[in-house]
């Protein structure tokens, strides 16, 4: 079961960083409900937590309006708005301090420009960042925690603008019926016509100017390393033995440097006892 959690949680995280340039170290903005239910769980660190479940190293977030709503709370979510002080600020325009539901709302807009990770234990605004195209949701429950699966309109419409970018727009179909305009006319009368001839500056810049947009516009797709034929294993292979050469017999010198023959070893023989001679002889 935990192994199939995991492969949904990566297979959403492909997803987002995909189709919707999401990239690590992801951002990931926190509501007051979230940092509450980490507290009384025990959920800590909440940053290797949340990114054991991503895969990826985070930063945790938080607006200025979430800490004034914990702060006004009182006594019993005193260590919550002490944890909420300590995470980093998401920048939120707001004259008059708001709700934490609707600062969020706010900060992530309709595109989520900043492409952050919401995660809140609101099931109604987890509802509402579920029909934006591109806003991953984290929640909690217990000691776990979970990462919403894409909805059914954030997958149409990564589909969308995957066909989008594949069409031609009205700039690049006006430029085209000019060009072939152009190239009839210099048919009729005979001349020839080279690719990029006769436009105006204008018009070229701006054809140069969309070819990047959209080449910046199309995110990197996921690569898969091919399999290769792999050589012995280097373990498994036995080395050559080196045979050693055998010690010669050290030879003695003179002081002269002549070598002298190495003394071979003598036999030891047994010398018999001489008999005295006789007076006689």
């Amino acid at each position: 079961m935990r192994l199939k959690k995991q492969r949904r949680h990566r297979r959403s995280v492909r997803f987002y960083t995909t189709c919707y340039g999401f990239r690590p170290p992801f951002k990931v903005l926190c509501d007051g409900t979230f940092i509450h239910h980490l507290l009384i769980n025990q959920i800590t660190p909440a940053d290797t937590a949340i990114s054991n479940i991503l895969a990826a190293p985070v930063k945790l977030f938080t607006t200025r309006c979430v800490r004034e709503e914990l702060k006004r709370l009182g006594k019993d979510f005193s260590n919550t708005f002490n944890v909420a002080r300590d995470l980093e600020t998401a920048r939120c325009d707001h004259e008059k301090i708001k709700s934490g539901a609707a600062c969020l709302r706010d900060v992530i807009g309709e595109k989520n420009s900043e492409h952050f990770f919401v995660a809140t234990q609101d099931a109604d605004l987890r509802k509402q960042f579920q029909e934006l195209p591109a806003v991953p949701v984290l929640f909690a429950l217990r000691n776990a925690l979970f990462l919403e699966s894409p909805s059914k309109s954030q997958h149409e419409f990564a589909k969308a603008s995957e066909e989008e970018r594949l069409h031609m727009n009205d700039l690049e179909i006006k430029l085209l019926d000019n060009k072939r305009k152009r190239r009839s006319e210099n048919e009729e009368s005979g001349d020839s016509d080279e690719a990029g001839e006769g436009l105006p500056n204008k018009i070229i810049e701006d054809l140069k100017r969309n070819a990047a947009n959209r080449k910046m516009d199309v995110k990197d797709k996921v690569q898969f390393k091919r399999k290769r034929a792999k050589g012995p294993n280097p373990l498994s292979c036995k080395k050559k033995k080196i045979e050693k050469p055998k010690p010669v017999a050290k030879k003695d010198g003179d002081e002269s440097g002549e070598t002298v023959r190495s003394r071979s070893k003598k036999r030891k023989r047994s010398r018999k006892q001489k008999l005295p001679v006789s007076a006689t002889e």
